[in-house]
């Protein structure tokens, strides 16, 4: 009895400890990037079949570099995590994993998704590298000083494109581009849902996140609105440059559409619940968006 009672106490701890580092990785925010990174490296025209080995090292690779960023980013921001209620819970903050036990896992996770990226090409890698850095030293410590952080942290945002695209390319063409361009205008009505939603907790916490500097306004909603017709135009590049056909074309601008309809409703409700539905449409839009191109997907060389 004695030594099944240890047991079943090892067991809880290893499950908590395993809780604790998927928390750490943010692993469902992991892996809608990755996935985009797997998406744009099927799309890249050099890429004419399915290979599953080659998929999942993109995808274990990609979820390692991920997880690092998104470790070191609690690490760094512990305080502040503390003081709101929707990331009070996470291992550092907490108490749980010591900033020491996060940045050392971050690191060997970070190395190790590199150079896993490098069997596949130095440009993948490096963009990795590139992309882990930004997110992790340059948004991560913007947050607090101004709302330009929501551009800074666009950019890593939007990298896995450029990684995955370059896994199966060798090169940034064209597509790879246009891909990064797409993902880039979608994280402002994104971010800037959620930031609404968590405006109190991110106020208290010092986080200058919405374009206006009183938070809630019909300036902030107005930006939702004006990048979400942004990606009007860019939406349609994918046909024109040859990456997918009319199906995809179709696809891409109603789901367009409808991102614009609820940053309207945003603007015109000025409410927490029109901010939760552009927050989900948002969730909803870049699946629906990367895997209509690549279903429709055209071979042709960039």
């Amino acid at each position: 009895m004695e030594q099944d009672t240890v047991k079943q106490s090892s067991s809880f701890k290893i499950a908590a400890k395993l809780k604790d580092y998927m928390l750490l990785v943010k692993f469902n925010l992991s892996f809608m990037v990755v996935f985009s990174a797997v998406v744009s490296y099927l799309l890249a025209p050099l890429v004419t079949g399915f290979d599953l080995k080659a998929i999942l090292l993109l995808f274990v690779a990609g979820m390692l570099v991920t997880g690092s960023a998104n470790a070191i980013n609690q690490a760094l921001e512990k305080n502040t995590d503390a003081m709101m209620k929707r990331t009070a819970g996470r291992p550092v903050a907490a108490g749980r994993m010591k900033v020491a036990e996060a940045m050392s896992f971050a690191i060997i996770c970070g190395l190790t998704g590199v150079m896993l990226l490098w069997q596949f090409n130095s440009l993948a890698a490096m963009l990795s590298l590139f992309s882990l850095f930004f997110y992790a030293f340059i948004y991560t410590p913007l947050k607090k000083v101004s709302s330009v952080a929501v551009l800074a942290g666009a950019i890593p945002g939007a990298m896995p494109c450029l990684i995955g695209w370059a896994a199966g390319n060798d090169s940034l063409t064209a597509g790879a581009w246009i891909l990064f361009t797409i993902q880039f205008f979608w994280q402002f009505p994104h971010f800037w849902a959620i930031a609404w939603i968590a405006h109190k907790d991110y106020s208290a916490a010092g986080f200058k996140l919405l374009p206006s500097g009183e938070g809630q306004t019909k300036y902030s909603a107005l930006q939702a609105v004006i990048y979400s017709l942004l990606l009007l135009p860019v939406g349609v590049m994918p046909y024109f440059n040859g990456m997918s056909g009319m199906l995809s074309l179709f696809v891409v601008l109603v789901a367009n559409l409808f991102m614009v309809g609820f940053c309207v409703r945003l603007y015109l409700d000025m409410t927490t619940g029109a901010a939760r539905r552009v927050m989900f449409a948002s969730y909803i839009y870049l699946p629906v968006v990367l895997l209509a191109l690549l279903i429709d997907k055209v071979h042709v060389l960039n």
